[in-house]
């Protein structure tokens, strides 16, 4: 890997008349997350399943994707990790939204109405608490919480409720029966914005590559030590399994820096070295909250 190849102009949100994709329907996160990035777009795709948002970009019909990537409370979603190392793609972008579930149904809907909740997965997890309180009723996985309200919504049916936002609900046309059923009142998700080409800019200050090692002993350790000797904060680590080899796995770093940074250079170009994969991900904007 040259570094030089890297020094890219950032297209990012100022390029005109951008196609984004997301996973959902009006009123999910991953739109609520979409609008705070990129602003009011008229040319926005929404889609079923995030592999579709996936191929929706492989096939060029949209410029960026953009989907959940961490939650704080339940941690990464690995799937997003794993449609990344299959397609290829990099990191642009983030985004993060502050996240409260509620348990929403039709008008005149009571608590005591209900014996089916749908949901993503996600939102049952954020809720376990209000859950376990109300084991009588019966969960139903849905690709999207949005789409949880908007099925409901359809069926126009009290004995059945979805998890989801409160801005769903009021698409929707929902009652919010419970407010704020997560778990967690510091709970937020953040959405990382995919592309097809790497896009930098020197405003960038966080960086996410990709690698793997021999598995033996200190491997990890004498790789990881680059970043603190260039003092490079490492924030996060995540690994998953690798697709190629039994009980192997691939590794995703996220630090602060940015690819002109010297000290940046320098620990990525021996990581690379001394990796038996490796890619950059991603050099973008974090977000603060």
């Amino acid at each position: 890997m040259d570094l030089h190849d890297y020094k890219k102009e950032n297209l990012g949100k100022n390029k005109s008349n951008i196609i984004i994709g997301y996973q959902g329907v009006k009123g999910s996160f991953s739109e609520e997350a979409m609008i705070e990035f990129f602003g009011e777009n008229e040319n926005e795709i929404s889609y079923d399943k995030f592999e579709d948002v996936f191929i929706a970009l492989d096939k060029n019909e949209i410029d960026y994707g953009i989907l959940p990537f961490e939650n704080s409370c339940t941690g990464a979603i690995t799937a997003v990790y794993d449609l990344l190392s299959k397609y290829g793609f990099y990191i642009v972008g983030e985004e993060c939204i502050k996240i409260k579930q509620n348990l929403v149904g039709i008008k005149g809907c009571k608590l005591e109405d209900i014996e089916e909740v749908y949901s993503h997965p996600q939102g049952f997890e954020q809720s376990k608490n209000f859950l376990k309180n109300n084991e009588n009723l019966k969960l139903i996985y849905f690709y999207n919480t949005a789409i949880s309200a908007k099925h409901v919504s359809d069926l126009n049916d009290k004995s059945k409720a979805a998890i989801a936002s409160e801005r769903a609900a009021k698409i929707y046309g929902l009652d919010l029966i419970e407010k704020g059923i997560n778990d967690n009142e510091s709970n937020n998700t953040k959405f990382v914005i995919i592309s097809k080409k790497l896009e930098l800019s020197n405003n960038c200050n966080k960086m996410t590559v990709t690698f793997s090692l021999d598995n033996k002993a200190g491997t990890l350790y004498n790789l990881l030590k680059h970043f603190a000797q260039n003092q490079i904060n490492m924030v996060k680590i995540e690994s998953r399994p690798s697709k190629s080899r039994l009980w192997e796995y691939v590794l995703y770093v996220d630090f602060e820096g940015n690819i002109n940074d010297e000290n940046v250079r320098n620990a990525i170009s021996i990581i690379e070295g001394k990796s038996k994969y490796f890619k950059l991900l991603g050099c973008y904007k974090k977000k603060e909250i």
